[in-house]
Parts: structure tokens; C-alpha cells; sequence
């Protein structure tokens, strides 16, 4: 199947990937989606980001036509997922945490097994271990499998039949973090392919380095959806300069121009600026260029602006 990126034409851009118009669903009471409206762009490796609770999972799972909206429409490569369509799910591949397994199986059997489903020969089983580097493990059984290993012959199930567009829920939980960094290498390879991703996930560094945009969802609602630098910039939020607090003190940093707010934190005087350049040229002055350490706002703060004091993690 061939997943090149569609081009424009002389009609426009080509159609979204994923639409979403006025989509509401509620469990009794609660309501888990309250009117969200949004696109996903092919090609696009697009992030669903939001509290324990916030509707990402309900979000998810109508995409995929696992679950009806109570109101609104949903369209995905131009059909409908609900009711299932049968078409459109060789097009799609999904990837989730309680991803199910043929566990007295190995790994190579298992993928084996799915690309006998899809129609694929063997060859398939091997590519898919390859793309997430668990050849090596093609001859253990799943149940002997680590939950890291366990979380990546998941996203060899979800990519064995080289799906156009890819849901992936939290694709590197249980990864340590050289194990995630080679993931968001296959991942980003698989963006370079022209494949659309969307992506849940509680790291927020994640989605700062992978996403194109993203979108936060508390209580039912789209709070925001943009880029992550777009996001970060709208915070107008200032810089934060970390000096040891043995080399400087409290008094001597609030009295330097520019400075809006000084703390300690952990054996660190925290200097708030919004004239950073300034304020670093002082501050290095007096105790040295090489001991202060510079924060910039992140994604993380955006996220935490937005969603308030709801956890996140």
C-alpha cells in the first residue's frame, strides 16, 4: 500500500486526515467530550495532550470508531469509522497500552500470525521487529518479554501492514530513556514517510520534540491546539536565570535591573526576567558567566497555564 503524502492540486490542499465537528459524548453524568471541533492534517504528527481523565482515551477511541459520539461528526481519510468500517481499518494502525497478544507465542510468531491476517507473507514479521529494534528478540516468547520490549512489538503490530494513519497511546510508557530516544527515531522516520500520527502522551517533552501540533483537552473541552512553540511564545512567560545560591544572594540579585522576581529553590537563587540578555550579562559579572543556568519556558508550562492545577504525568 503505498503511504506517500497526498499533494495539493489545482482544487487546494488535499483533505484532512482526521475531522472532527461539534463531537460530544457522555458515561450517564459525565461528560467526557463537550463540542470539540478539530483537524488533523495529513501528514501530520499530531499530539492529544491532557490530564488523567481529560477525554484523550474517549477522543482516541471514536477516531478509531471504537466508540459513537453522542452528537457531532467524525470523518477519517474521507469515511466514516463508525459503524466499523472494514476498509478503513487496513488503512489504520492502533497501538495501545492493553494492546492484546498471542503470548505463548514469540514475537516473530506472533507478527507472524497478524500479517497472515492482513494477507501479508512472513517477510512482513521481520521488517516490523527491524523498525523497532527487537530482531533480537524475535525467538522469545512474549510472556518472557520486558514491558519496555512489550510496548514496542505493540507498535510492530500497529505498523506490520503499513497503515496510512497511526493512533498511538502513550507509545514510550515503560520505556527507559535511551529506549524512548530510539523510538522517537522510528517515529519521526515514519512522519518522514508521509504517514499521519496521532499521538497521546503524558511526556511533555514528547510532544515538544515530535509534534507538528498539538491539542489539550481538559474536562471534555479543547483548551488549545497549535504548534508547541506557538503555544510557548502565547505565555509571554519570562525567563528563568539558576545560580548557586553560595554565589549570590537574594539582595544582590533583586537589585539588578530588569529582575522581576527572585527565589530560592534547592540551593538556587531563581532570578525571573523578561530582559534576559540583560540580566545574564549582569548577573555573569558578578559570580561568572559559566555558573548560571538558563530556563526557558517549555511546553510543560503551557501546559500547566492551561489546564491549572489538574496533574498531568
Amino acid at each position: 500500500m503505498s503511504s506517500a503524502r497526498s499533494t495539493p492540486d489545482a482544487a487546494g490542499p488535499p483533505a484532512p486526515a482526521v475531522r472532527l465537528d461539534g463531537v460530544s459524548k457522555s458515561y450517564g453524568e459525565v461528560r467526557a467530550l463537550d463540542d470539540v471541533s478539530l483537524t488533523v492534517r495529513q501528514g501530520e504528527f499530531f499530539g492529544v495532550l491532557g490530564p488523567n481523565g481529560a477525554g484523550k482515551s474517549t477522543l482516541v477511541e471514536i477516531m478509531v470508531g471504537m466508540r459513537r459520539p453522542d452528537a457531532g461528526t467524525v470523518s477519517v481519510l474521507g469515511g466514516s469509522p463508525w459503524p466499523r468500517d472494514t476498509a478503513l481499518l487496513r488503512r489504520i494502525g492502533v497501538q495501545t497500552q492493553s494492546s492484546a497478544f498471542f503470548t505463548r507465542l514469540t514475537a516473530g510468531e506472533h507478527l507472524a500470525t497478524v500479517a497472515a491476517l492482513y494477507g501479508l507473507d512472513r517477510a512482513a514479521a521481520g521488517r516490523a521487529l527491524e523498525q523497532v529494534d527487537l530482531a533480537d528478540r524475535a525467538r522469545t516468547r512474549v510472556d518472557d518479554l520486558s514491558g519496555g520490549q512489550r510496548q514496542r512489538l505493540a507498535l510492530a503490530t500497529a505498523l506490520i501492514h503499513r497503515p496510512d494513519l497511526i493512533f498511538l497511546d502513550e507509545p514510550t510508557a515503560a520505556l527507559d530513556p535511551q529506549a524512548r530516544r530510539s523510538l522517537w527515531e522510528v517515529l519521526r522516520s515514519l512522519r518522514g514517510e508521509g504517514r499521519t500520527i496521532v499521538c497521546t502522551t503524558h511526556h511533555l517533552d514528547e510532544a515538544e520534540a515530535l509534534c507538528d501540533r498539538v491539542a489539550i483537552v481538559a474536562r471534555g473541552a479543547l483548551l488549545a491546539l497549535d504548534s508547541p512553540g506557538s503555544l510557548v511564545r502565547s505565555l509571554a512567560a519570562p525567563a528563568r536565570l539558576l545560580v548557586p545560591a553560595d554565589r549570590l544572594s537574594v539582595a544582590q540579585a533583586e537589585g539588578l535591573d530588569g529582575v522581576d522576581r527572585v527565589t530560592v529553590e534547592g540551593g538556587e537563587v531563581v532570578i525571573e526576567t523578561r530582559a534576559a540578555n540583560r540580566v545574564l550579562v549582569a548577573v555573569g559579572e558578578l559570580v561568572g558567566i559559566e555558573t548560571v543556568q538558563t530556563r526557558t519556558a517549555t511546553l510543560e508550562d503551557a501546559y500547566l497555564r492551561l489546564t491549572g492545577s489538574e496533574q498531568h504525568g
